[in-house]
């Protein structure tokens, strides 16, 4: 049974629903990739410039992000709440992003709507290329979290879900060279970087039953040459290597790096390793998951499920900004499809899709006027990550 703030904020974001649908539709019909979100960006932050918010556009030199604050009364705590917009390559919207985003601005919207006094600053925060890029990460080194008090996302997913974890990963690109000949006529003058390619992917492969449980390594060729009587001289390949920590992390990349050097040197080819960003592991704020999952099951009717034990994660650039301040990532059901398949990026548009914003919106919206309305509740939440940020520095 919802208590009447919060039947206020839930009226308030009903109020806005069909603007809102039309937002995440909009995006959703219109996917872009990771660092383009031009469009996203602008649909986010026409609704919250009208609403009264200082937008800010272009932040920590990504063209596609964005900054939109409110400040209520004085004296409470920073809230982000974060929106992802970037879509898949040839899935679209597959992750959901086109829900995430709008969620967000909704759950501000209807704080603003319902309690224009609120204590605190509510700060949303538009967070380009988290699929391939890592957006967050790159406002995390310029200081965009450095005065926030918390911070927290809705993901859609199969099951609902506030304590999910996340690996730890890096992208890395291969890229051999070799030498060109005629592969018939004199094949002996040749080095052939599809060999070098082929023997690391296999090297890799064989890598795996040493390497921990939880450590995932998967890759394309994205490049195997340009004709088959011709000996390849530039190949490439792309893998994801994700591990537990970004301590664990480093030690696969030692073994998955020394695998792919010595298979060109094997050849006598040539190998330029490339990576991106580096994802840290999720260090989820239990207190703040705890509001949450008391708004979703006490306000909003919705079951929450356990995470899963092992295995069944994935890796997320809200990864780094767990390490700068209290953070939550929790997810709310979708249907049953997975993520990144052409099913989840259908049911992102579907009515089932509305109805997971309509209820993610509520959520953040609650979870973050509890942290400003309840004083107890924010020092719990702080105590923990300052507690955690003491231990993981080791006292």
């Amino acid at each position: 049974m919802q208590t009447d703030n919060k039947r206020r904020i839930a009226n308030a974001v009903d109020a806005r629903d069909k603007q809102l649908r039309e937002l995440s539709l909009n995006i959703h019909a219109n996917p872009e990739l990771s660092f383009h979100e031009h469009k996203a960006q602008q649909w986010l932050t026409e609704p919250l410039i009208e609403a009264g918010f200082i937008v800010e556009k272009g932040i920590s030199g990504l063209e596609t992000s964005f900054r939109a604050t409110w400040e209520g009364a004085a004296g409470g705590p920073t809230i982000a709440l974060l929106a992802e917009y970037d879509a898949l390559p040839g899935l679209g919207h597959g992750c959901g992003h086109s829900l995430i985003g709008t969620a967000a601005v909704g759950a501000a919207l209807a704080l603003k709507d319902a309690f224009p006094g609120l204590p605190g600053k509510i700060i949303v925060l538009g967070t380009p290329a988290e699929e391939e890029g890592g957006g967050k990460i790159i406002m995390c080194n310029d200081g965009v979290f450095d005065d926030v008090d918390a911070a927290m996302m809705v993901h859609p997913q199969n099951k609902t879900m506030v304590l999910r974890g996340a690996l730890a990963c890096v992208d890395a690109t291969f890229t051999f060279h070799g030498r060109q000949a005629h592969a018939s006529s004199s094949p002996e003058k040749g080095i052939s970087a599809l060999d070098a390619l082929v023997n690391a992917y296999v090297a890799i492969n064989s890598l795996r039953q040493f390497m921990k449980e939880d450590v995932r390594i998967h890759g394309i060729i994205t490049k195997g040459g340009d004709a088959p009587n011709v000996v390849p001289e530039l190949t490439e390949a792309v893998f994801i290597l994700r591990a537990s920590t970004v301590q664990e992390l480093e030690t696969v990349r030692e073994k998955v790096y020394r695998a792919v050097r010595s298979a060109a040197e094997g050849v006598g080819a040539t190998v330029d390793i490339t990576e991106g960003l580096i994802y840290a592991e999720r260090n989820n704020n239990k207190a703040l998951a705890g509001l949450f999952a008391r708004n979703l099951e006490e306000e909003l009717g919705l079951e929450v499920c356990d995470p899963p034990r092992k295995g069944g994660v994935g890796s997320s650039d809200i990864g780094n900004v767990s390490q700068m301040t209290a953070i939550i990532h929790p997810y709310i059901r979708l249907g049953d499809a997975t993520t990144h398949t052409p099913e989840f990026a259908a049911l992102a548009g579907s009515e089932e899709g509305m109805i997971e914003l309509n209820y993610a919106a509520k959520a953040l919206a609650m979870t973050a006027y509890d942290l400003c309305a309840d004083k107890e509740a924010f020092r719990l939440v702080r105590e923990e990550f300052e507690q955690w940020k003491k231990d993981k520095n080791g006292g």
